[in-house]
């Protein structure tokens, strides 16, 4: 099961990087083929096939009781991100430092971790990591601020999905990039009010979660919803209710 909602905007490169190899990372615990051509996100993405996920016949799925059971990150070295990023980038690898590399708190068949990093022109890309390979949702990796919705937005979304991780539990993992008006973002699923901090460096964000459901083939995980505060607290961005928001307040 993959949900993927996913936009793009200009935002200038933030300096600090925090250390842990030069890539940001979570505080423990913390709560080829033709381009691909996205649309615009929804409030409740869409759920699309995966191999990682068995086909559901006989009905719609429906929701499960589902626990967020982890959010915290560890850091990839420094050595292993530059495989990474050769993997999924290729001869375009060298343009491009990394902002993020995380592990996640979980892992799945084919993910455990991610890599968002930015040329020197301000596009981001975004690499879902197993070890040392890195592969990308889209062709090409490289999301170009402002490819689909124009200026204006204060943040925007790469590739966001949910995969089977054993009997029972997910891996959630999405990523984006914020404009400086923002200056925290945290992530809340489905209709649960709890939001979990995101791990953010260099304008860009990264969102991931173990997700422990009712062991039933027909039940999914929740949605991710993202919101974003300006440097007062003040919520800024709300994606339940402001799916595909420009620079407004909710």
């Amino acid at each position: 099961m993959r949900i993927r909602p996913i936009m793009l905007t200009a935002a200038g490169l933030a300096a600090a990087i925090a250390a842990a190899g030069g890539m940001a990372t979570a505080a423990p615990g913390a709560p080829a083929p033709a381009p691909t051509v996205h649309s615009e996100p929804s409030a409740a993405p869409v759920a699309t096939a995966s191999g990682s996920v068995p086909a559901v016949t006989g009905g719609p799925a429906t929701p499960a009781a589902s626990t967020v059971t982890g959010t915290a990150t560890s850091p990839i070295d420094a050595g292993t991100v530059a495989g990474i990023l050769a993997s999924c980038l290729g001869s375009d690898a060298s343009q491009y430092q990394a902002v993020i590399a995380v592990r996640t708190p979980v892992a799945s068949a084919d993910t455990d971790g991610v890599v968002v990093a930015v040329d020197a022109a301000g596009q981001y890309v975004q690499c879902e990591t197993k070890g040392a390979q890195g592969s990308s949702l889209s062709s090409p990796a490289t999301f170009i601020n402002d490819r689909l919705w124009g200026a204006g937005h204060l943040i925007e979304f790469f590739d966001t999905f949910s995969t089977r991780a054993g009997a029972g539990q997910y891996l959630s993992l999405g990523a984006g990039h914020y404009t400086p008006e923002v200056a925290k973002v945290t992530v809340s699923y489905g209709d649960d009010p709890t939001q979990y901090p995101a791990v953010m460096a260099g304008g860009a964000f990264v969102h991931t979660a173990a997700v422990s459901t009712t062991p039933d083939g027909n039940a999914f995980p929740p949605a991710p919803y993202v919101h974003a505060f300006d440097a007062d607290g003040k919520e800024i961005y709300n994606q339940k209710t402001q799916p595909n928001v420009k620079n407004t307040a909710p």
